[in-house]
């Protein structure tokens, strides 16, 4: 699934340790796009190397595409849902290959 909007609100790292005694972190944001419902995403970015990335190119204001998967898990009969971020891109990026492609198309169907 993908969405594309503005980041409106990094939220702070959260950082743990897993029952097998590894350390994790996760880094929470929120992206509001322009729909006139269902507008406002908060996405988790998980893993050390995710939060550095996100942390290192990403900032609220910034219009991003956002590529996501749905993640639900159920504890002591109670049911979580998360939006885990998996690609995250400059708005101004999204559709430039498409256009490439396209026109690289139109100029192989030429008849001459």
């Amino acid at each position: 699934m993908k969405i594309t909007g503005k980041i409106t609100k990094v939220l702070d790292v959260q950082k743990g340790t897993t029952k097998e005694g590894k350390e994790w972190q996760k880094l929470a944001f929120v992206v509001t796009t322009r729909d006139e419902y269902n507008n406002l995403y908060c996405f988790d970015v998980f893993g050390d190397e995710k939060v550095e990335n996100f942390t290192k190119f990403q900032k609220e204001g910034n219009d991003v595409e956002v590529e996501f998967n749905v993640k639900t898990n159920e504890w002591k009969g109670k049911y979580y849902t998360s939006l885990q971020a998996w690609l995250i891109k400059p708005a101004s990026e999204v559709g430039k290959e498409v256009v490439g492609e396209v026109i690289g198309e139109a100029s192989n169907d030429l008849p001459f």
